[in-house]
This record gives structure tokens, C-alpha cells and sequence, in this order.
């Protein structure tokens, strides 16, 4: 089975003031049916936050069904933090860029891997 390289685009033009002062760092995660909500995701990145874009690279996905959760975390804790009424603090950003109204479902941010090299925008 052939493996896949994709590029991900994160266009972080709505970052906070923090962010555009390039606090902390930017987390993203690829994740399958499986590992989505559920786990840390099939293949992890870390890094340095930027102003106006940051590419992602996602090596060697196989053939297959993902979603891509992006995570800005100013404080560098490694996780999402939540208001007392279970809100995100933080900014986040899924795959598809999904206007949700509660927990987001895989059917609404997945996208398919083929043969070919796979670029998408996510935006915060």
C-alpha cells in the first residue's frame, strides 16, 4: 500500500493578541474514527507558534479516512483548557473547519488520503 505525504495549511489570522505575539506553541494531531476525542491522535506535532501561517506536515499517512485537530496552546500545558461551563479557553481549530454547536463529530471534519500529496486549509 502506498504511503501519503500531506501538507497541512493553518492560517491563524484570527489568533488572539497573545498569539500574534507568537506565545507558546501550536499542537496538532492526526487522528482516525478510532483515535478521534478518544486519544492523543495516530501522529502528533509540536510547534513554535507564528504569526499569520504555519504549515504542518503530516509524513508517510496511509490511504485512508483522518481528521486534523489544531490546538494553540499560549501557556504550554499540552492540553485544551475549559471555562467552568466547558467552553474551550484556548483557540482550536478541526479539519474542514466545521461551525459547530457542541462537541464536533468526525463525520463533520473527516477527509480522504489517497494517492496523491494533500494540502487544506484550517483556519482558527
Amino acid at each position: 500500500m502506498k504511503k501519503s505525504l500531506f501538507t497541512i495549511s493553518v492560517l491563524a489570522s484570527i489568533f488572539t493578541a497573545k498569539a500574534q505575539e507568537n506565545d507558546g506553541y501550536i499542537l496538532s494531531a492526526l487522528h482516525n474514527e478510532e483515535s478521534f476525542l478518544k486519544s492523543d491522535g495516530l501522529i502528533m506535532n509540536r510547534d513554535k507558534a507564528e504569526k499569520e501561517k504555519i504549515t504542518l506536515i503530516f509524513k508517510n499517512a496511509q490511504l485512508r479516512e483522518y481528521a486534523v485537530s489544531v490546538l494553540h496552546d499560549a501557556n504550554d500545558n499540552l492540553k485544551i483548557d475549559f471555562e467552568v461551563n466547558g467552553m474551550p479557553i484556548k483557540n482550536y481549530a478541526l479539519s474542514n473547519n466545521p461551525m459547530l454547536m457542541g462537541p464536533p463529530r468526525f463525520e463533520e471534519v473527516k477527509f480522504i488520503v489517497g494517492h496523491e500529496d494533500l494540502a487544506l486549509n484550517i483556519r482558527f
